[in-house]
């Protein structure tokens, strides 16, 4: 029996192609799973993995979170694969949503290190005296993670895709879901830092009274 995040070895037959794929796992010491294979897939044939219909002695592999060795697929397997590949201009679209999910991912870091600042004051890591102009700082900073986030949605909606480009716009679709989450936090964050402002304003008002 292959040890736990052992690499599996998969014959892979689609149409008249035969693709030998080394399926590993993405975390250490876990074994590979239906997910895992069906991505590595993607990159060999170019089927995207919602388009995949996988099937292993006569079955329909669908459960995507289900370790290999409990759908039996071990060392050795033949699986085939019916779907359908993206044409070359949905390729294409394809690559700006994923630069655009990327430009995402770091814009999402910003919001994340503003956030985990803001945190800190709160606190009370950082001296009374330096936490007014800090929590300014985070405002500015805040309101331009959240003007990047606009920009990046009105970047998604400029892209206009055909109807038959399903992989195209189920990425679409979840990219802007994605984006409206980051940017209903920014807008939490940013009441909570002007709600620590006005506390931090009273506090200094009353103690020069």
């Amino acid at each position: 029996m292959a040890a736990p995040g052992a690499p599996v070895t998969v014959t892979v037959t689609y149409s008249n192609e035969k693709h030998s794929i080394q399926v590993a796992s993405q975390q250490e010491d876990v074994e590979p799973t239906l997910q895992d294979m069906a991505v590595l897939i993607e990159q060999v044939t170019g089927v995207p993995v919602p388009f995949q219909k996988l099937i292993y002695k006569g079955k329909s592999l669908k459960e995507l979170e289900q370790p290999l060795s409990a759908l039996g697929v071990k060392n050795g397997c033949k699986v085939m694969l019916i779907g359908k590949r993206n044409s070359p201009e949905e390729e294409a679209e394809l690559k700006k949503l994923k630069d655009l999910e990327k430009s995402v991912e770091q814009i999402a870091n910003k919001l994340e290190e503003v956030n985990k600042e803001f945190t800190s004051i709160q606190k009370g890591f950082l001296a009374k005296d330096l936490q007014a102009e800090a929590l300014k700082q985070l405002d500015k900073r805040i309101k331009g993670t959240a003007e990047q986030f606009m920009k990046i949605l009105e970047q998604i909606d400029a892209i206009n895709l055909p109807e038959n480009f399903s992989d195209c716009k189920l990425k679409k679709k979840g990219l802007v879901k994605r984006v409206q989450v980051f940017l209903a936090q920014c807008d939490t964050i940013e009441g909570n830092i002007g709600q620590e402002m006005d506390k931090l304003q009273s506090k200094n008002l009353a103690l020069a009274e």
